[in-house]
């Protein structure tokens, strides 16, 4: 019996620890986005054909960008048969007649190191990754759901690896960096599903809410518009590369004057999730214990929505700064996390209530 809770206690230690993990990683990923650094290796998974980048433009052949631009063309045209035997000939035919994909980019060393250290820290979650599937092993007779998921987890991180090889060879096609990001928040979900499924191996779920279908359905809501929400943002900035590429990533300042419709959406579809999460926070303060898990991660959830409209303020009213973009990303990735932790909450309360 010991045995087992000290399985349960270090397998939820690492599940958290790769969680946060992965969120640093989301972080990492939008500064190598706003450095405009995502292309700073130009090959995957090595960095112009070397495990460890090249620190001077002197260390590459002088026709370093015709070679990693045919050896691009080369993978691309294996993606787009891929994609047109599955169905997706639109998909394939825009990959095909992209020009942006010709564009090679000139070596640079700081994006080159900053997409390199990127890579690293993708790395050092996959092995973490397989260390929760080995940490999940030993549980398989108390709860097998959780080996399980936790190898699907692998599947996903690798899968994961082969989409952003894709993204670089693709010169970051706007979709499939949607995809990218969306996938990444599917890895974090499955994450801290796992890590409190094996909290609730160890501790029961007690009384702490009034009314939880209805709190449920209220998040459920603002969960499913967040989502949304995050993939519009993707568009947003894909459009946002775009004017600075465009500007040759001067004036800063006038970039949010050249953005489309779907920037105006973003910016008001903020309110309308503001309010959601505003009557969700009012119902909880009104139905739940103050002491409660599902009170305290409430008051976070609102805090961080409130942050991440203020970062966004900050961008549009103050010239884009760079440094507020990973930022803003991060932040809107933790609702997601909070949002599916919350639901984890409420719905052992749905459980609860259903039983009495």
């Amino acid at each position: 019996m010991k045995q087992n809770k000290q399985r349960i206690s270090s397998f939820r230690r690492i599940s958290l620890i790769t969680a946060v993990a992965v969120y640093f990683l989301i972080l990492v990923g939008g500064v190598v986005r706003s450095t405009g650094s995502g292309m700073g290796c130009p090959d995957w998974p090595k960095c112009f054909g070397s495990w460890v980048p090249p620190t001077h433009v002197d260390q590459l052949p002088l026709n370093y960008q015709d070679i990693y631009l045919a050896k691009r063309l080369e993978k691309n045209e294996r993606f787009v048969s891929m994609l047109t035997v599955l169905g997706f000939e639109d998909k394939a035919l825009a990959i095909q007649n992209d020009k942006s994909i010709l564009i090679e980019e000139e070596f640079n060393v700081s994006k080159t190191w900053i997409e390199y250290i990127n890579r690293v820290i993708g790395v050092i979650i996959g092995f973490l990754v397989i260390a929760t599937l080995l940490y999940a092993l030993p549980l398989w007779k108390i709860d097998r759901i959780l080996p399980i998921l936790s190898f699907v987890n692998l599947v996903l991180v690798v899968f994961q690896g082969w989409i952003g090889s894709i993204v670089v060879s693709t010169n970051l096609l706007g979709w499939m960096i949607s995809v990218h990001m969306v996938l990444a928040l599917l890895i974090v979900c499955l994450l801290l599903y796992v890590h409190y499924r094996a909290f609730r191996l160890a501790y029961p779920v007690s009384y702490a809410t009034e009314k939880p279908n209805r709190l449920f359905y209220i998040l459920l809501t603002g969960f499913v518009l967040m989502i949304f929400q995050i993939v519009l943002g993707t568009q947003v900035r894909e459009q946002l590369d775009a004017v600075a590429f465009r500007f040759g990533n001067l004036f800063r300042s006038e970039w949010i004057n050249y953005l489309g419709i779907e920037f105006l959406i973003h910016r008001s579809y903020s309110l309308v999730l503001l309010g959601i999460h505003l009557v969700f926070v009012y119902k909880v303060y009104k139905y739940s214990l103050r002491s409660t898990s599902i009170f305290k991660w409430s008051q976070i959830l609102i805090l961080n929505i409130l942050f991440v409209i203020i970062t966004g303020v900050g961008m549009a009213y103050f010239g884009i700064p760079a440094f507020l973009q990973p930022l803003h990303l991060l932040l809107g990735s933790l609702i997601i996390g909070l949002q599916f932790v919350i639901l984890l909450l409420l719905n052992d309360q749905r459980k609860t209530e259903f039983k009495v």
